[in-house]
């Protein structure tokens, strides 16, 4: 390979610049600059969701915009802070016990650092399929129980009030304990910014309403002097581009331990959201994208936004589909993108200071209840496979009686116990005949389908490894214990299209238990690789050429043939 497809390779930005074709300038302009719009204000939620000072939100934003421009290989992603990155974030700040904002700041970037760079290790032990220990069911319970957690988190902001607990249950119990102490004006100013935020997606859904609330709660709170009126807000957001800092190595050393948990917990989120993305967008527009390189992009993005004080960044479903809306056909949209959020930082950042906190509650509030509470989902999957609505529900209530971080973690281990399950209960149904054919079904469906007497068919469906070798040997156990007059069993080995050495091994101690029960054991459909390891093994001469075949219904037949038929049976099922 030479030296400019490898750099290509890693940089993107380098083959769809040589080929620019600048009709495509207007579009990407105009997106970039349309998302930009979109995610100031929402990055001032997320960087409020996470405890860190707002201007941190859009450092990060930024930076991600920039990095993924530079080494991502979707064209429409928009890259930058998630409410479900941030709520992990807060998550680990709260595990750590951190209260000082600064300390804060420098944790939250520490994570994001540490998420980036084990994104580059994933890149390149090419292990990104570890994204898929985690359900779809497990991610959808815990955005669910995030979600309703920071709502709850964020209500005090919305009546003036202090709330403490140390789950989401006690802080909700706690907070209706304060309402006797409601400050009006901040009520007032709450309820009307969800009413704005609300209402503006309801009214005019292709307005973003995260800006429309940011510059009305900016201008009432000028007009209406509402700090005088005891409305708190948000402070001072000063003026100027992020500056390279690295986080505090001592104090990611103290919390080593929650640094490593929170980082997988982002890796896992952040990559599961950019890879369905951009597989999205990259078929809607029929051009390929490099999922290893996703890797690296949202690598460097993270390493990125830790290093300039930000906090973590994945892909926004919602940004990237305005991004791919508004015209974005190259990665300059997102670069476009991060360096209007920059002239954002140097120019109008202190007018952010007169945000009411409310307002800033009102906007995190809509940004996790439609960005993570995903009803529709929990319907379908309660209909489709109510044990994986179970999972789910499970996973909620793990995040609302743990924590975030620990929900992520109850979550993965949830995802493990359901795949370990699956692996070590393959099914193994019994097959019998359609009348008239040579074909052999599952009895469980077509309970029509005719038995053969004294020989039992069973297919195992699934590899025969270490997990499921003891479930084939139990199964045919069951069959010689509880089948009178059997004579053989044919297993349909279609479905089995990897064997280990175990397998290979547990497959030597069944031929070894048909031989001691008496009776003959047939294989069928082998596949070729499987066959290959049970002749490696001797397990093919031990189960002898002649009990082997192509297809059930020679198996079957082979076994009749060599057998004399049950006592007081017939050969009915044969045709």
């Amino acid at each position: 390979m030479s030296r400019r497809r490898v750099l290509t390779g890693l940089l993107p930005i380098l083959d769809w610049a040589r080929s620019y074709d600048r009709r495509w300038l207007r579009g990407d302009l105009i997106a970039g600059v349309t998302v930009a719009a979109l995610i100031v204000p929402k990055n001032l939620g997320y960087a409020g969701i996470a405890g860190i000072p707002l201007q941190n939100g859009l450092y990060a934003a930024a930076a991600g915009a920039i990095l993924y421009g530079i080494f991502g290989t979707s064209r429409q992603i928009s890259m930058g802070p998630s409410s479900a990155l941030a709520a992990v974030a807060a998550s680990a700040v709260l595990v750590s016990g951190l209260t000082d904002q600064a300390d804060v700041a420098s944790f939250v970037a520490g994570i994001t650092l540490a998420s980036g760079v084990l994104f580059l290790i994933l890149f390149l032990l090419r292990m990104g399929w570890i994204a898929q220990f985690l359900s779809r069911a497990v991610v959808t319970g815990f955005l669910f129980g995030a979600a309703i957690d920071v709502v709850i988190s964020e209500l005090p902001k919305l009546t003036g009030t202090e709330a403490s607990g140390a789950n989401s249950f006690q802080e909700l119990w706690s907070w209706f304990g304060s309402l006797d102490d409601t400050h009006g004006a901040t009520l007032i100013v709450g309820v009307v910014s969800l009413v704005v935020v609300f209402g503006v997606r309801v009214v005019a859904p292709r307005v973003p309403g995260a800006l429309v609330l940011v510059v009305g709660g900016l201008i009432a709170s000028w007009l209406l002097a509402l700090g005088d009126r005891g409305v708190a807000l948000v402070g001072e957001v000063p003026r100027g581009l992020p500056a390279f800092a690295v986080p505090d190595l001592g104090l990611m050393w103290e919390n080593a331990s929650t640094v490593a948990i929170a980082a997988v917990a982002l890796v896992l989120i952040g990559f599961s959201q950019t890879a369905g993305d951009a597989r999205t967008f990259a078929a809607k527009h029929r051009y390929q994208v490099d999922i290893d390189q996703e890797s690296v992009a949202q690598g460097m993005a993270n390493v990125g936004a830790g290093l300039f004080q930000g906090m973590p960044v994945s892909t926004s479903l919602s940004a990237s589909s305005l991004n791919d809306h508004s015209g974005a056909r190259t990665g300059l949209a997102s670069l476009t993108s991060g360096a209007t959020v920059l002239l954002t930082l140097l120019v109008l950042a202190p007018l952010f200071s007169l945000l009411p906190k409310p307002v800033l509650a009102a906007l995190i509030i809509e940004a996790v209840v439609m960005g993570m509470i995903n009803i529709p989902e929990m319907r379908r999957l309660a209909r489709v496979q109510p044990f994986d609505f179970w999972i789910a529900v499970a996973a909620i209530v793990a995040t609302l009686a743990f924590g975030v971080l620990a929900g992520v973690m109850i979550g993965i281990g949830l995802s493990l116990l359901w795949l370990i399950g699956v692996a070590t209960h393959p099914s193994i149904p019994t097959l019998a005949r359609e009348a008239g054919t040579d074909v052999f079904r599952d009895v469980s469906e077509f309970p029509e389908d005719r038995l053969t007497p004294g020989v039992v068919v069973i297919r195992m469906d699934g590899g025969l490894f270490f997990a499921t070798a003891d479930a084939l040997e139990d199964r045919i156990r069951e069959i010689i214990h509880s089948t009178p007059e059997l004579t053989g069993v044919v297993l349909d080995c279609a479905g089995i299209n990897f064997i280990d050495s175990q397998g290979s091994a547990k497959m030597n101690d069944v031929v070894t238990l048909a031989e001691d029960s008496g009776i003959t054991l047939r294989l069928a459909r082998l596949k070729k690789a499987v066959r290959a390891t049970l002749q490696r093994d001797g397990v093919l001469p031990r189960v002898g050429t002649g009990n082997i075949h192509g297809n059930v219904a020679r198996a079957v037949q082979a076994q009749l043939d060599a057998s004399p038929p049950a006592s007081g049976g017939s050969r009915s099922g044969e045709d």
